[in-house]
């Protein structure tokens, strides 16, 4: 797995499941969108979800988490 999308925004902002380019660690990866001027970023998973565990992109994150328990 490359990376896997996790919520894309409707003003078309994408944050996806992915590895740092630089020490390969599981990261959140922000994609603004051009228009918007901003810029990649890669976010460690619990920093995260500490700055913000009640938005759609950070509950996406806690769904794929809870996949991977049984039951």
């Amino acid at each position: 797995m490359t990376e896997r999308v996790l919520y894309e925004s409707s003003n078309g902002d994408v944050w996806a499941l992915t590895r740092d380019p630089a020490s390969n660690m599981p990261v959140v990866k922000h994609q603004p969108t051009a228009s918007s001027g901003g810029q990649m970023s890669y976010t460690d998973i619990g920093k995260f979800l500490r700055n913000g565990a009640s938005g759609p992109e950070h509950q996406e994150l806690l769904k794929l988490i809870g996949t991977l328990l049984d039951g």
